[in-house]
């Protein structure tokens, strides 16, 4: 093994619970559902899991999805300019591609790239966000190598309750959102959540110089967005239900000096229709029909071949039936997933792919033994696929686990690795990972505190090399070998009124085919952050760090280490009425998160807000 460890950072992972042990308070429960597709208490999962709450979501001000997951362990992005424009999020040092992003259990993303459109994701319709890290292919199918995230929408209960803010700050930002959930009662109880959401920038220059594309004008960014979610009883045990989320953005960007406004439009849609059914006692089944979309339209000239429109559909279907058995958990599903693209100017991406799956799970806990295994086996034009996945834990004492964990998983070619012109290969497979881990979680009177060490194994890797095997130029191809190696570290305790949390991860993700470090992945990052209630004024301070990092698979291209300090608070003027000051970067640090491209300096985000977030 051959990680960078750093006795300071690893010092001050554990610093904040060793300190506190004897005065904080208990850990209230925590219920997960991503980490076995069913509702779980976060100290009986195996896999690794991060809880982002509805506070922390509070507390994010002006930022993006991305901003808030790069401040929890694991976690790095890249950004090519502003929260508006396109955005890459690696877990445990995984491709973004080699990460399955959900809304409310509907999988999101671009066919052509692989990704989700972070960029395009509203916060202000999230309520909470759960992290998986780990290979779960065997739960989700394809591209689950580095993990999962699962963004959950508000959803309504109790009486009617309204909720509206309006806020502004740094490059002209502002942001204006409302909503209403609630539940009615009696026989046929229907819950219910609306909400919409208008925020718009006048941002920064995406650019710096140096770059080809580089215009010195501000890019600025405009997202819309609506979501909902209603269910009704239709008998005790049995509910139907559906939801939607529709996000629009348009996001300038820079083309060199051309006079024209370049700019990029897109869309993530999402819509599902869901039957909850509890057939007997320990037998319930759900039923859910999905479609999701992402559309990208880039305009760079007022020509036609100015225009260019991709579009991505993803239909699904998924039976999963989970079965109680004296305090183990079986689940078997189906899932039916259909990709299609549609592309105005490559017609060679207007395709089609099927995937049909089945799996199984099963989930014990007996006495201080815990036990999940799992099994899948998708079927696609790639033939049929088999991952598995098996993990176990030990409960020494109330206050100290042990767990290890075992699992296999691949990501399918993107359409643009297998058709687009010039680049694409038909024949290239799809890549494979293998992954072991360990874990130990100490737990006492209010402290959590973390260490896991894991190693992932990938092969066939798809790479882009030159000369291409089978004809002249460059092209994608499965070539590369990598190895996704690193250790986490984690504290969370209370004292009283200050709540103390700290992460340093030390990985190693390198391409052993070459040697070379994986673009845009520090060998070393973590945060440190605090929380204090006075009366009715909380406050905090977030600190992130990383490492050097290369821009580039050669590592030719060096992107500095960097140093971020967060400031926060919220004021409580009532029960209902709240006030909301932040700033981001108040050292006013300049770094980079991709060469050439523009990160925001010290800004500031304040607002006010009635009712409930």
């Amino acid at each position: 093994m051959s990680i960078p460890v750093s006795r300071q950072a690893a010092a001050l992972s554990l610093a904040f619970a060793a300190a506190a042990s004897a005065h904080a308070d208990p850990v209230p429960d925590t219920v997960v559902v991503t980490a076995t597709r069913t509702p779980q208490r976060a100290d009986e999962v195996i896999p690794d899991t991060v809880v982002v709450t509805s506070d922390d979501i509070a507390h994010a001000g002006a930022g993006s999805v991305a901003d808030v997951l790069r401040r929890q362990r694991g976690i790095e992005i890249a950004r090519n300019g502003g929260a508006g424009t396109s955005t890459s999020v690696y877990l445990r040092g995984a491709n973004g591609n080699q990460v399955v992003v959900l809304v409310d259990g509907v999988r999101i993303g671009s066919a052509t790239t692989g990704t989700a459109a972070w960029n395009a994701i509203p916060l202000s319709a999230v309520d909470h966000i759960e992290i998986v890290y780990g290979p779960l292919s065997s739960l989700y199918g394809a591209d689950a190598i580095g993990g999962v995230v699962q963004i959950f929408t508000k959803q309504g209960q109790g009486q009617p309750s309204f909720s509206a803010g309006a806020a502004g700050g740094t490059y002209g930002t502002n942001r204006y959102d409302a909503g209403v959930v609630g539940s009615t009662d009696g026989e046929h109880a229907v819950t219910y959540a609306l909400g919409g959401a208008r925020e718009e920038s006048d941002g920064f220059s995406s650019t710096r110089p140096g770059s080809s594309s580089y215009n010195p004008d501000d890019d600025g960014y405009t997202r819309t967005t609506v979501n909902g979610r209603v269910t009704m009883r239709l008998a005790d045990g049995h509910e139907i239900g559906a939801q939607f989320l529709k996000s629009r953005l348009s996001a300038q960007y820079d083309n060199g000096k051309s006079t024209f406004d370049a700019r990029n439009r897109q869309e993530v849609d999402s819509y599902a229709l869901f039957l909850n059914d509890r057939f007997l006692p320990g037998w319930r089944s759900s039923v859910q029909a999905a479609r999701s979309e992402d559309k990208l339209g880039s305009f760079t000239s007022t020509a036609p071949s100015g225009t260019t429109q991709l579009n991505t559909r993803q239909d699904e279907f998924t039976w999963q039936n989970t079965f109680d058995l004296n305090g183990a958990t079986l689940q078997v599903l189906a899932n039916h997933r259909k990709e299609q693209v549609l592309s105005s100017s490559v017609a060679n991406l207007n395709r089609s792919r099927v995937t049909n799956a089945v799996a199984a799970a099963y989930d014990v806990r007996r006495g201080s033994h815990l036990l999940d295994v799992s099994a899948r086996n998708d079927w696609s034009e790639y033939g049929a696929k088999t991952t598995g996945a098996a993990g176990y834990g030990y409960e020494f004492t109330n206050d100290l686990r042990a767990t290890a964990s075992v699992g296999t998983s691949f990501r399918a070619p993107t359409f643009n690795e297998l058709f687009y012109p010039g680049y694409g290969l038909a024949s290239n497979e799809p890549e494979r990972g293998r992954n072991a881990e360990a874990g130990v979680q100490y737990r006492v009177a209010g402290v959590d505190l973390r260490a896991n060490y894991y190693r992932n194994r990938l092969t066939d890797m798809i790479v882009s090399v030159t000369p291409c095997p089978s004809r002249t130029g460059s092209c994608a191809y499965n070539v590369d070998h990598a190895l996704l190696e690193g250790l986490t570290l984690a504290a969370d305790t209370r004292i009283g009124n200050l709540a103390l949390r700290a992460s340093a991860d030390l990985q190693n993700p390198r391409d052993e085919t070459t040697g070379k470090q994986l673009a845009r992945r520090a060998r070393r990052h973590a945060a440190v952050g605090a929380d204090y209630s006075l009366g009715q004024v909380d406050s905090g301070v977030e600190l992130q760090a990383s490492g050097r990092r290369f821009d580039d698979a050669g590592n030719t291209y060096r992107l500095g280490g960097y140093g971020l300090l967060n400031l926060y608070t919220t004021w409580h003027l009532t029960r209902d009425w709240s006030l909301l000051a932040r700033v981001d970067n108040a050292a006013d640090k300049h770094y980079d998160l991709a060469r050439n491209y523009g990160t925001a300096g010290r800004s500031w985000f304040a607002g006010i807000r009635y009712g409930i977030r």
